[in-house]
């Protein structure tokens, strides 16, 4: 079965305490997180990892505070969460070569990974039959790629221990949606021993 890894958003400013918007425990995922990365590398599995790129006056700092500013170190992926064979696919409308790539970072300025225009295409691209999410923010971007990828009426599965949520409750709804959709929970154990 064809499995794709989709990495939400694990970016500086959202799992260290100090970022511009932190994830509060957000840093215990860390070696879950590597883990994983580390996993999709030794088992030849693509990484589709999100990424904010945010222009200093974005829209979305009307509701959120200043975070992942492009080019900012707070914008970054810690380096045990980064492959070495990347491509990165902006938000302008293009073909982007995916070919040989471990890992396809998909930049955003939305909390949603499908407003990037190239993400349809990618999807084609990679043809997967199984897609295996992790990241931050559960109830925000974490829930809006599970909810754009079962659409795709493929597997998906969300590792539970690989996630962190800001609202308790709005996860638990969340998980619960997801499950109702027919998507699975899963752990980083059970994603490493297939």
């Amino acid at each position: 079965m064809r499995t794709v890894f989709f990495d939400i958003d694990t970016q500086i400013d959202f799992l260290y305490p100090a970022g511009a918007l932190y994830v509060p425990g957000a840093e215990r995922l860390l070696p879950a997180l590597a883990q994983l990365t580390r996993y999709a590398a030794e088992q030849s599995i693509p990484v589709v990892a999100s990424m904010d790129a945010h222009a200093e006056e974005d829209v979305e700092f009307q509701e959120w505070p200043p975070h992942c500013v492009a080019g900012t170190q707070g914008q970054r992926k810690p380096a045990d969460l980064l492959l070495e064979r990347r491509v990165t696919i902006a938000t302008t409308p293009g073909d982007y070569a995916i070919e040989g790539a471990q890992q396809i970072v998909v930049e955003k300025q939305t909390l949603d990974v499908f407003d990037n225009p190239n993400v349809a295409r990618l999807l084609e691209q990679l043809e997967a039959e199984r897609y295996v999410v992790y990241g931050v923010v559960t109830e925000y971007c974490v829930a809006c790629a599970i909810n754009g990828l079962l659409k795709t009426g493929k597997r998906v599965e969300l590792v539970g221990d690989g996630i962190r949520e800001i609202d308790p409750a709005a996860a638990e709804r969340t998980l619960a949606e997801f499950a109702a959709a027919g998507g699975r929970l899963t752990t980083v154990a059970e994603v490493g021993a297939r």
